[in-house]
């Protein structure tokens, strides 16, 4: 078994998704992919736009503007 059959395999032990049918495991797939690409668009906006402010105020390493 190379390395990325090992990891799927941990993966579907770990999860428990190894006693689903197929497509019941399609589907956990399918949302957990939509549910990381959401928080991953909102942590970078959320990033982005704090970091944006933190950069132009010129307090980035935490000392007043002079």
């Amino acid at each position: 078994m190379n390395w990325i059959g090992r990891k799927i395999h941990l993966y579907n032990v770990t999860i428990g998704l190894y006693m689903l049918d197929w497509w019941e495991r399609y589907l956990f797939n399918i949302l957990m992919v939509c549910l990381f690409w959401y928080i991953l668009r909102y942590l970078l906006g959320f990033f982005q736009s704090n970091l944006k402010t933190l950069f132009q105020d010129g307090n980035y390493l935490g000392r007043g503007s002079t």
